[in-house]
């Protein structure tokens, strides 16, 4: 491969695996957001997705984007002074979440109606369940062949 990845192999831990050494569940509330802008949340998230095969940050529409060769799989927003973030979903969750806790879970605009869904940060969250969400959007938008890297199965064939 290009960028030098190679799938985790056993005895090793993947770069994702590592990330999700600190997440340890549920936070505190008041724990995961730092001032009205979230700034600890937000780098949290940073954190989980660029441990992601070939993951880049890149600004648009004022906030970060989380992207894979050009696409984008998580949007951090601020849009009313809370921290959240947007991912892809696959067809079903988005109603399930939203359905089941709708103080965390929303379907956001301009991108809901493709099965995006929104995730508050403020407050406690679930950081294994949101990297959960935001592995599921990665492999929704990556190659193939990058989405096989989290499962070691990629042989660079």
């Amino acid at each position: 491969m290009s960028d030098g990845r190679r799938p985790p192999q056993s005895g090793r831990t993947s770069p994702l695996e590592e990330a999700r050494r600190g997440l340890t569940g549920r936070g505190e509330c008041g724990q995961t957001a730092a001032g009205p802008l979230g700034n600890d949340a937000i780098d949290r998230l940073r954190t989980i997705c660029l441990a992601l095969p070939e993951a880049t940050e890149q600004e648009a529409w004022g906030d970060a984007t989380f992207r894979v060769r050009g696409k984008i799989f998580a949007m951090p927003k601020r849009g009313d002074g809370r921290p959240v973030v947007w991912s892809k979903a696959p067809p079903g969750v988005q109603g399930m979440l939203v359905g089941a806790d709708p103080a965390r879970f929303f379907v956001p605009p301009y991108v809901g109606h493709h099965g995006w869904v929104g995730v508050r940060l403020d407050g406690a969250v679930d950081w294994e369940e949101l990297a959960d969400l935001v592995e599921e959007s990665y492999r929704r938008t990556a190659p193939k062949r990058l989405a096989a890297l989290l499962d070691g199965s990629y042989t660079g064939r």
